[in-house]
């Protein structure tokens, strides 16, 4: 009799409390069934076929482990909200006469169906939509190929064996809840933290520099480099200031507002300022969370949305001519050889030869302060990504050609060329040797667009082949020789299927034949599949997480509107009886709602908006120069964002309603 007794009060006490215990299942499905299908995906063998595969395959890996720790944590921190909630239930099972053994034996069979519904509806779900998940990704990525669907025993297993883990954990730290705390505590478990809250000003004041700090670091930001480790730097900063402003900051402002007795002693004032003290108190950390996460959503769906729908404009900066061949051989045989080629193809197929670029190079780097071009390879010289500077530095014969000029320089003289920023010195130091500038550009063909390159370009054409090897010499040793390199950049006019029948033949010519030595070819339709594939991965991993962390936040408003409603019933009672109207009560009790459940949105949209530079900055890395679609983007993810938050607040409502009530 006992053996059947707890499996059927575990299925009465889920059915009882499905209000809460319903929707975490259905979380815990949706999150297992993502979890199996990222992992599906990520070793079906289809993707082999695809340009690009390695790039894909490691975003698809990465997601899965972000799905997978996230998960982990999801999960835990939801269960806390149906642990709360069932506090009250447990003392009184305890003052019925069930013995800490007892609830035990009950909460290890509601452990065994949400584990068993939660792990074996999910895998089902992912079997069932697997196949168009993989379709989505395809038609992402812009790539068709056959798709064998199978179930892959190996995912089944893993998502399992990680999510039986998870809940076993979570049954653990249940039982412990439990064993620790007399049937009295249990029973007040629902009460806590209705002392009035004392105001942490440390705390609030620690939130502000934090968060001050990480939007200055921000908006200071100005090189794509710096901008990968400062952004970082920023985020945790803005995390750790976002809780202690929830946490502490709230709390000591309604402090403040109550000390204003003209402001606090009116009926609404008084009411609505006293009322959030207390909410605050008890949902800071959730809402705190509720604002991270919605960063999150916001900042992952807009950047990666940039990404794939600027794809174009990444293609157009990524490859700046039709055509770009490099070699390290910089022979007057391999240059005929390489040009020749070139002639070859295009006269035989009626094409015209335009924009072209030839010139030999020297490809450094070099941080930039004033007038002065220290090298990294300089000792002491440390890293400095904002002063990081890409050095090409050409000889002047290639530079006249180039042109069309006939300038001459002195061995210690140098024309400058500094298409990204402003550079008026007569002079300019190497490392450690002075050269005379006999003239900075302001124009060449040595660069013809504005490039998006992670670093800002600068070009120095030195008097002849031994001033150049001079500066390698200057520039001291390096694991990988530096060596003058031959770049061959055009555009063609002509028939399209001409153009990549030429684009194809050169290529083949070039790097396969033998033709010419130490080659390196590049055009726009050869590697256009593979960016699709990157590209269109990382929105198919944006949408995918961006999807889990917006379920999260869904959850968490979920169960803070019911939290709310259970504890708000009371005050509605009391609320009355000290004699305010029903239409006060709930007026008072909305506007309180309001203020707590989009404090989180208002501040989530702020925090992108700070972070819209770094971001922008960060966008440079992937080659997308375009700032006003990262703009529009990022306006319009929150914009959706911003409305679908109000219909879930408004969803949620009616469940805060039906128990006030």
């Amino acid at each position: 009799m006992r053996n059947v007794l707890y499996p059927k009060l575990a299925a009465t006490n889920i059915k009882k409390n499905g209000k809460t215990y319903f929707p975490y299942l259905l979380t815990c499905i949706l999150t297992v069934m993502m979890f199996y299908d990222l992992l599906l995906v990520s070793t079906n063998s289809a993707l082999d076929t695809m340009p690009g595969a390695s790039q894909l395959r490691l975003i698809l890996n990465f997601a899965v482990t972000i799905t997978g720790g996230f998960s982990a944590i999801f999960l835990f921190y939801t269960n806390s909200f149906l642990v709360r909630q069932r506090k009250k239930e447990m003392g009184l099972y305890q003052v019925l006469g069930m013995d800490k053994t007892n609830l035990t034996k009950m909460m290890v069979w509601e452990s065994i169906y949400t584990a068993g519904a939660g792990i074996l509806g999910g895998i089902l779900a992912g079997i069932v939509f697997g196949r168009l998940i993989f379709l989505v990704l395809l038609k992402l990525i812009r790539f068709d190929v056959a798709f064998q669907f199978s179930v892959e025993p190996e995912a089944i297993l893993i998502s399992a064996g990680l999510f039986g883990a998870i809940f076993l954990v979570i049954l653990i730290w249940n039982i412990f809840q439990v064993q620790r705390v007399n049937p009295v505590e249990l029973l007040q478990g629902g009460k806590k933290g209705e002392k009035e809250p004392k105001a942490n000003w440390l705390i609030a004041v620690i939130g502000i520099l934090l968060l001050g700090s990480g939007y200055y670091i921000a908006q200071t930001t100005e090189s794509p480099l710096s901008a990968i480790t400062k952004f970082f730097i920023a985020v945790i900063l803005v995390i750790f200031g976002t809780y202690a402003l929830f946490t502490a900051g709230s709390v000591a402002l309604l402090k403040l507002l109550k000390k204003n007795k003209a402001y606090y002693y009116k009926t609404k004032h008084f009411v609505s300022v006293s009322g959030l003290i207390y909410r605050m108190k008890q949902n800071a950390v959730g809402l705190a969370n509720i604002c991270i996460m919605s960063n999150i959503v916001l900042v992952l769906i807009s950047a990666t949305a940039s990404l794939y729908i600027g794809q174009e404009n990444i293609m157009n900066t990524r490859f700046k001519t039709e055509f770009s061949a490099t070699s390290d051989e910089t022979t007057p045989e391999n240059i005929q050889a390489m040009e020749r080629i070139v002639q070859e193809e295009t006269q035989s197929r009626g094409l015209e030869i335009i924009h072209e670029q030839k010139y030999r190079y020297v490809p450094l780097s070099a941080m930039k302060y004033d007038n002065q071009l220290k090298f990294d390879t300089d000792s002491g010289s440390g890293y400095d990504a904002d002063a990081m500077r890409g050095l090409y530095v050409i000889p002047l014969a290639d530079y006249n050609a180039l042109e069309g000029t006939d300038i001459s320089l002195a061995p210690d003289e140098v024309l400058t060329y500094f298409p990204d920023e402003e550079f008026d010195s007569g002079e300019i130091v190497l490392g450690k040797e002075n050269y005379h500038v006999k003239e900075n550009l302001k124009e060449s063909n040595l660069q013809k667009k504005k490039e998006a390159d992670v670093t800002k370009n600068i070009y120095l054409v030195m008097a002849d082949d031994a001033a150049v090897e001079h500066v390698i010499q200057l520039y001291g040793p390096t694991k990988i020789p530096i060596t003058m390199q031959y770049l061959l950049n055009f555009d063609m006019k002509g028939n399209d299927t001409a153009k990549s029948e030429a684009l194809e033949s050169m290529k083949a010519r070039m790097e396969t034949s033998g033709e010419v030595q130490s080659c390196y070819v590049e055009y726009r339709e050869a590697y256009a599949q593979e960016f699709y594939g990157v590209y269109g991965g990382f929105f198919f991993l944006g949408i995918f997480v961006g999807f889990l962390f917006l379920m999260a936040t869904v959850l968490i408003i979920y169960y803070k509107q019911i939290s709310e409603g259970y504890d708000d019933k009371d005050r509605y009672q009391i609320m009355q009886k000290v004699g305010m109207s029903k239409k006060e009560v709930k007026g008072s009790i909305h506007s309180q709602i309001l203020t707590v459940f989009f404090v989180p949105l208002l501040m989530a949209i702020l925090h992108v908006t700070v972070a819209f530079k770094p971001i922008t900055k960060l966008l440079l890395v992937f080659n997308l120069s375009d700032t006003h679609l990262s703009m529009m983007c990022t306006i319009g993810v929150s914009a959706v964002f911003a409305v679908f938050y109000v219909i879930v607040f408004a969803i949620t409502s009616r469940e805060y309603y039906k128990i006030v009530k």
